[in-house]
C-alpha cells in the first residue's frame, strides 16, 4: 500500500508541477544521453526536472552489460520501470530476481539494494524527488572515490 502511495504521489507533483509549466513532451530520438556521474560506462539522460533540485525528476540510464552496483540507498523514494532488458534487483541481502521489461519496482528512501545486469544492455526509467543521492554500504564500493 505504501509503495502505490508513493506512485500516487509521485504522479501527482509530476502533474502539478508540469502544469505550472504546461505541458512537456519528450520523445525518446531527443534524448541527451550523457556519462552517468558515478557509474562509469553508463549513460543517463534526463527527461523531466533537475536532479540538484527539490522537484519531480524523471530519468533513463542505458546500464552496459554484465555490470554489479553495489549494496548502497538513496535519500528519496524511487520508482523503476525496466524499459528493455533483464534487470536484477535485490533488497538488503536477499539474493532478489531478475525483472523483464515492462517491470516495476518502488524503493523507499534508505532502503538498501543492489542492482546487476546480464549479457545485454539493460535501460531504466527512475522516477523520484530530488536532489539526488546515493550513498554505498561499504565507502570502498563507491566509483566516484576510485581512482583511474
Amino acid at each position: 500500500m505504501k509503495k502505490l502511495l508513493t506512485l500516487a504521489a509521485l504522479v501527482a507533483l509530476a502533474s502539478t508541477a508540469m502544469a505550472q509549466d504546461a505541458m512537456r513532451v519528450v520523445k525518446s530520438d531527443a534524448l541527451v544521453w550523457k556519462e552517468h556521474p558515478v557509474f562509469k560506462g553508463a549513460q543517463i539522460a534526463t527527461l523531466i526536472g533537475d536532479p540538484s533540485k527539490d522537484e519531480v525528476v524523471v530519468q533513463r540510464v542505458k546500464i552496459p552489460p554484465n555490470s554489479k552496483i553495489p549494496p548502497h540507498t538513496h535519500s528519496y523514494d524511487e520508482v523503476v520501470t525496466v524499459l528493455s532488458g533483464h534487470y536484477g534487483n535485490a533488497m538488503g541481502d536477499e539474493k532478489g530476481e531478475v525483472l523483464e521489461p515492462g517491470s516495476v519496482f518502488a524503493l523507499p528512501a534508505g532502503h538498501v539494494h543492489h542492482t546487476w545486469t546480464e549479457n545485454e544492455e539493460v535501460i531504466v526509467q527512475v522516477n523520484f524527488i530530488g536532489p539526488v543521492g546515493i550513498t554505498f554500504l561499504n565507502p570502498a564500493d563507491d566509483p566516484r572515490k576510485k581512482t583511474q
